[in-house]
């Protein structure tokens, strides 16, 4: 058996006003949370009990996955009363399952604002058998510069963790997806403000531990802004012009495109234009609105012959969005 850590506390202050009602883990992707998503991936790789660790909004979470029994996934909830860092939430988070793994069960950490298609199983099984510390999920990007970088060498063992540069010397970046051994999250003190990617990893390396590199170039995004969120919708949605959820009403000269994402009970009017957007759960749209790249809060009124473009819709305000 494999264990899962969701990290899903952070403010999502680059998202923002998307967030300000619903912390980024559970905006919708292709009309799903990021979260959902997150845990679905994990349950094909075989893991049955995931530890959400939470802060922002924490009650958020609750009423949506429950104890997880719906996706046949066990699902506790840790809280952080104060933030503690990605190595401080990890750890947290742990204490709701040392007591039911043995000392050499994996431990997967997911970053709660990454969506990733890549193999996870196969990360798990190279943990196993390069008998790493810790085993780290890196992409190739075009352009490293907005992302530390990672470098390794003809083993796959990681060599350094490097920050942000203008001329990075590699374009292998960190992916936000870990197997851990359990020693090295225990090791962790608890309570304590840390950084994996910061302290732990390079002090692991100092200490001549191994840190292994999967690299794995599937689909791959960091839906951190506005922008990625859109696009990340927009790719879960696929070739398709849109999806409707349930007990939504569109009128016939409707016209929706760009793959957008149309919520639950949403009514969309006469000669409505959209596309590219997401629209949450319980939003009407009255005739005339023409919509592009939005993101339209839930249970919002659009009134008559409204038109928007990169932009946030809620309470009557339209925001527009950083692009």
């Amino acid at each position: 058996m494999t264990v899962g850590i969701l990290l899903v506390g952070g403010f999502g202050t680059r998202l923002l006003p998307l967030t300000n009602k619903t912390p980024k883990p559970m905006l919708p992707i292709a009309n799903l949370p990021v979260t959902e998503h997150q845990l679905l991936a994990a349950k094909a790789a075989g893991i049955t009990k995931v530890v959400l660790a939470t802060a922002y909004l924490a009650d958020t979470f609750t009423p949506y996955f429950g104890d997880g029994s719906k996706w046949g996934i066990e699902l506790k909830y840790a809280l952080e009363s104060e933030p503690l860092g990605t190595g401080g939430a990890i750890r947290n988070a742990a204490e709701l399952i040392f007591s039911e793994i043995s000392e050499n069960e994996p431990i997967v950490v997911f970053n709660g604002d990454v969506l990733s298609r890549h193999d996870l199983a196969a990360q798990i099984k190279l943990h196993q058998t390069s008998s790493a510390a810790v085993t780290l999920h890196l992409v190739n990007v075009e352009d490293a510069r907005p992302y530390g970088c990672v470098p390794f060498d003809e083993t796959g063992r990681v060599t350094d963790f490097l920050e942000k540069m203008e001329n990075p010397i590699t374009n292998t970046i960190n992916a936000g997806c870990y197997v851990f051994s359990p020693q090295v999250i225990q090791a962790i003190e608890l309570g304590k403000v840390i950084s994996v990617e910061r302290e732990v990893f390079p002090q692991l390396l100092k200490n001549g531990k191994v840190v292994q590199a999967f690299v794995d170039n599937s689909y791959w995004l960091d839906m951190g802004t506005p922008k990625a969120l859109l696009k990340g919708s927009q790719d879960y949605v696929g070739g398709k012009e849109f999806i409707v959820g349930d007990n939504s009403k569109i009128s016939t000269s409707a016209v929706i495109s760009g793959s957008s994402a149309i919520g639950n009970n949403v009514t969309i009017g006469a000669n409505v234009e959209i596309s590219s957007s997401i629209i949450r759960d319980g939003v009407t749209i009255a005739e005339g609105s023409k919509l592009e790249s939005v993101f339209v809060e839930a249970n919002t009124t659009v009134t008559k012959n409204t038109e928007a473009s990169g932009a946030y819709l809620a309470d009557g305000e339209i925001i527009p969005l950083k692009f």
